[in-house]
């Protein structure tokens, strides 16, 4: 917005898309980690088994499952 001081706009950056990308990998393994050491009741509660986060946290950080 003009004259809103401490606004940095990254888009006109020449690495944006990277640093975008190596945020959104850094997010996806917290996101991982965390699904990870959740209890089987927890995992439960999600609709999930230890089968799906095994197969989640072996994914590769570019396959984005919901990217279309």
């Amino acid at each position: 917005m003009k004259g809103q001081k401490g606004f940095i706009s990254t888009d006109k950056w020449p690495f944006a898309g990277l640093l975008h990308t190596f945020a959104r990998w850094q997010l996806l393994h917290q996101e991982r980690q965390m699904l990870a050491t959740l209890s089987d009741d927890a995992l439960k509660d999600i609709g999930l088994n230890r089968a799906d986060v095994a197969q989640e946290s072996h994914r590769h950080f570019w396959e984005d499952p919901l990217r279309k």
